[in-house]
């Protein structure tokens, strides 16, 4: 019996039209395995976590969001770096997400992380974004890790990804990702 298809849910910490890190998301979309799907999210509809919010009713791009990440085998994510860390939007978005803990849809959820930036790309991010993804519940992919330094000269005015290796190194990402849930199940 073959196996079904891997569905990965796919968002971006930048809210930017040509971000690098959505157009890595697009990218990723190019090469899926066979044994693959992806959806990409959008996280700007999501609101600013709101304990008072959420005591009065979900809104409906939060419920939209935890209902995709539960329908979800794994996730991936593209962080930008903003100030050392990851930006407020993905940060917010886990926060509406790990809430309430224990019914939380990130519990259990593999998930793949790469992004784009300057000099060092994301690293510093991506390790702060892995501290908070554990504390979620979540399985972070250890290897391969893709980290895109020097986006300017990788991505195109649109946000298109023009860099054929970093292309190779999102395919075996999602190689490994695919597999790595194949385990799991």
């Amino acid at each position: 019996m073959t196996p079904s298809p891997v569905h990965i849910l796919a968002f971006s910490g930048s809210l930017r039209r040509a971000s690098a890190n959505t157009g890595l998301l697009r990218a990723a979309a190019e090469v899926l395995p066979e044994d693959a799907t992806m959806e990409i999210f959008d996280l700007s509809p999501i609101p600013l976590y709101n304990a008072d919010v959420q005591a009065a009713g979900w809104p409906a791009p939060v419920q939209d969001f935890k209902s995709r990440i539960a329908a979800a085998d794994a996730l991936l994510i593209a962080t930008p770096e903003y100030n050392y860390s990851i930006p407020g939007v993905l940060k917010n978005a886990i926060d509406w997400a790990s809430r309430p803990p224990k019914e939380s849809p990130l519990n259990g959820k593999p998930v793949a992380l790469m992004g784009a930036g300057g000099v060092m790309g994301t690293v510093r991010s991506q390790l702060h974004l892995r501290q908070v993804l554990l504390s979620s519940g979540m399985f972070v992919l250890p290897k391969p890790e893709l980290y895109v330094a020097n986006a300017r000269e990788k991505f195109g005015e649109h946000g298109t990804l023009s860099d054929d290796a970093v292309r190779d190194r999102i395919r075996e990402l999602l190689l490994v990702l695919t597999a790595w849930v194949q385990r799991f199940r």
